[in-house]
């Protein structure tokens, strides 16, 4: 924008072009002004006709409490650009004459990606003799913070590797082709599974600080599903908190769970009713999401016995209340509390009470969900003596489910070796998703704080 004394010390060639533009621009407004005027004001709805029947706004009653705030938006936001490139015409397309100065009609954002080829480096060591010493010296072969090691991948590639591998689940040969297209990288299949195996032993240490504090949580979550090894049955456990997960392929047995809990854990541990974690000493809470579930599937098969669908909503309101009392942290309605102050004992009767008529009726559907039911009664609301404890084992569900997929698109791994790298990535990765953390950039830090340690110890 010019100022006044721009305009006063500017030629006369120049205060010519600036009253050209200017009588450009109110041409232009003139135009619009007039265009608006013939269209006249904003036609109202016809009172009359019918389908239109005039109705009296009525009056808004008084806000007693704040708007809520929209949990989230839908309108797409502008990203702050990195680069800008301005689009002006020089001269005037119909005579010619030269055009300068202007103001912003509009802005478009577009966003790309560089597609850039590997760089390949060669890093040159320098010999050089000493004057003094008369000694050849030569600078330490470390590249820090450049490779890994002393393979010929960088961190960078080796990080986005591990990325590809486990956060977007590719298969070996789909990283590959996604080198060779992309990056115009060729490399071999062994390079890449060396790779990933070679970032799996450095993060080893990581993943075992991981198993160390989900041993000294005040609550742990635990599941397994079916994991094959080059066409062998066998079975991945997980044991979650919030914030870190460990993933391991074991059999099936109890032993798993000694083997990870350890000596140590004495939290709740959250499962379903799967036998392997019956033997844990401590507090246990049981899944009512499974529990719930036999219950629907059990209605879908008989839905014309009303004793049963009467007997599933007791159970499902019993829940429901002592998820209130849960949600409540001890601090219910006057009314409820003697029952509150009982507590867990109470809701455990009343559900034993729901259950007794049918736990020796092989004839009732419900008879083998009611013989659970007696069996895990002391593990079914902890949740409510508990706060920080859930009713279900929906997080354990979840941190599986990454593994699960992987799965399906690979169909397992076909060596211990290459078992134990997945386990230990997927526990590694897995716990830099549960805190929000970028893996490329997380795997670049491991890889160079790794680095750091190697040299350190003198190796």
């Amino acid at each position: 924008m010019r100022t006044e004394k721009d305009l006063k010390l500017a030629s006369r060639d120049t205060l010519l072009t600036i009253i050209a533009e200017q009588q450009a621009v109110i041409t232009e407004l003139r135009e619009r002004i007039e265009e608006l005027e013939r269209r006249g004001p904003p036609r109202g709805r016809p009172v009359g006709m019918p389908g239109n029947k005039y109705t009296p706004k009525r009056p808004r009653p008084e806000r007693t409490e704040p708007p809520k705030k929209r949990t989230q938006g839908f309108a797409r936001r502008r990203m702050r650009p990195t680069r800008q490139v301005v689009h002006a015409l020089d001269s005037c397309p119909e005579c010619g004459t030269g055009m300068t100065g202007g103001w912003v009609h509009r802005t478009r954002e577009v966003i790309e990606i560089p597609l850039a080829p590997a760089e390949v480096i060669e890093q040159v060591f320098v010999a050089r003799m000493c004057a003094l010493c008369r000694k050849r010296r030569l600078p330490h072969d470390s590249l820090k913070g450049v490779a890994v090691g002393r393979q010929r991948m960088g961190i960078n590639l080796v990080s986005l590797i591990v990325t590809l591998r486990e956060e977007g689940r590719l298969p070996i040969r789909s990283i590959q082709q996604y080198l060779r297209a992309v990056h115009h990288l060729k490399l071999s299949v062994g390079a890449i599974v060396e790779t990933i195996r070679r970032v799996a032993r450095q993060a080893q240490r990581t993943v075992d600080e991981t198993l160390e504090r989900i041993r000294g949580s005040p609550v742990v979550h635990a599941d397994e599903t079916g994991w094959r090894e080059d066409g062998a049955n066998g079975y991945v456990w997980t044991f979650s908190t919030p914030t870190d997960r460990y993933f391991v392929r074991r059999g099936r047995g109890k032993k798993v769970v000694d083997e990870v809990l350890g000596e140590s854990f004495d939290g709740v541990l959250v499962s379903d009713f799967y036998a392997a974690y019956n033997h844990y000493p401590g507090l246990k809470q049981r899944c009512w999401v499974h529990l719930l579930r036999d219950i629907h599937e059990l209605k879908a098969l008989y839905p014309e016995d009303t004793g049963l669908v009467r007997w599933a909503g007791a159970v499902r309101q019993l829940y429901d209340r002592a998820k209130t009392y849960a949600e409540a942290g001890g601090q219910p309605a006057p009314g409820y509390q003697r029952m509150v102050s009982h507590g867990q004992l109470m809701l455990e009767k009343q559900l034993l009470a729901l259950c007794r008529p049918f736990s020796n009726d092989d004839a009732a559907p419900q008879a083998k969900l009611c013989r659970r039911i007696e069996r895990f009664i002391k593990e079914l609301f902890v949740f409510v003596s508990h706060p920080d404890v859930p009713s279900e084992n929906n997080a354990a569900e979840r941190s599986l489910r990454h593994l699960v997929i992987s799965r399906k698109i690979s169909g397992g791994t076909r060596s211990e070796q290459g078992t134990n790298s997945k386990m230990t990535l997927a526990s590694l990765l897995g716990t830099w998703r549960a805190k929000g953390l970028n893996p490329l950039s997380e795997s670049r830090n491991l890889l160079v704080s790794h680095q750091l340690l190697y040299l350190s110890s003198g190796s």
